[in-house]
């Protein structure tokens, strides 16, 4: 159900399709979408919440638009791309299905933080934002440790020219894709150093979406579920 990185030392989860209630092709622990039953994604989202020892009544979500907004999480649903707080039993949770989910925790400081980074997130450093939204909540960067869960890898991720021209202008170097394929695990990994993360803060899971243990919204054209990656404090 779920999948922890060694380096977030509060309650997290990167959670796989499977232990859950729905029914194909959605099967079974889709978190997410429009098109499964409602009653099953909500059941899902109760059975992995628990599994976490969470609450979903302190559930702080988001409607994603693959942008760089980073919200101060309160419970309920916001508009962004990423979420931020100091505050205590606040379980924030990121949507993905091919996008990669990143988790922030400052343990000195108490501060968490999860981003959604597709290409757009990535081009326009949501990596970055959601830093410089923790370091206004106390974090130091040098103490944030970040743990990159799963997304599309670079072989299974092929993007028109205009994309590619996006991230040259963004100062990305041209080390990161081949071919018209972006490595976008290596863009956030590049984004997180830039920041003054240290290299040794930073864990990623290097696994691909297109896997069988997750849902991957191109691998599947569209009809699949969604993981979520959660962090709280508590």
């Amino acid at each position: 159900m779920w999948l922890k990185s060694p380096n977030i030392n509060c309650v997290h989860g990167f959670s796989t399709r499977a232990g859950g209630v729905s029914q194909e092709p959605y099967s079974s622990l889709n978190l997410g979408g429009t098109d499964d039953v409602e009653t099953s994604i909500l059941k899902n989202r109760g059975l992995a919440l628990q599994d976490l020892h969470l609450s979903i009544e302190n559930l702080c979500n988001l409607k994603q638009v693959h942008g760089n907004t980073v919200c101060t999480a309160q419970i309920g649903k916001q508009e962004g791309d990423a979420l931020v707080t100091n505050k205590k039993n606040l379980v924030l949770a990121i949507s993905i299905a091919d996008c990669y989910p990143i988790l922030f925790y400052d343990e000195v400081n108490k501060v968490i933080g999860g981003a959604h980074a597709g290409w757009r997130g990535t081009v326009s450093k949501i990596a970055e934002k959601t830093i410089s939204a923790m370091v206004n909540l106390g974090a130091e960067a040098k103490n944030i440790q970040v743990s990159i869960g799963q997304g599309i890898c670079q072989n299974n991720f092929e993007v028109g020219n205009e994309v590619i021209a996006e991230f040259e202008k963004n100062g990305f170097p041209d080390t990161f894709w081949k071919n018209n394929k972006i490595d976008l695990l290596a863009c956030n990994h590049f984004v997180l150093t830039q920041n003054n993360i240290p290299e040794k803060n930073i864990w990623a899971m290097n696994r691909c979406t297109f896997e069988n243990d997750f849902f991957s919204y191109r691998r599947d054209k569209g009809k699949t579920g969604r993981m979520w990656a959660v962090i709280a404090m508590k």
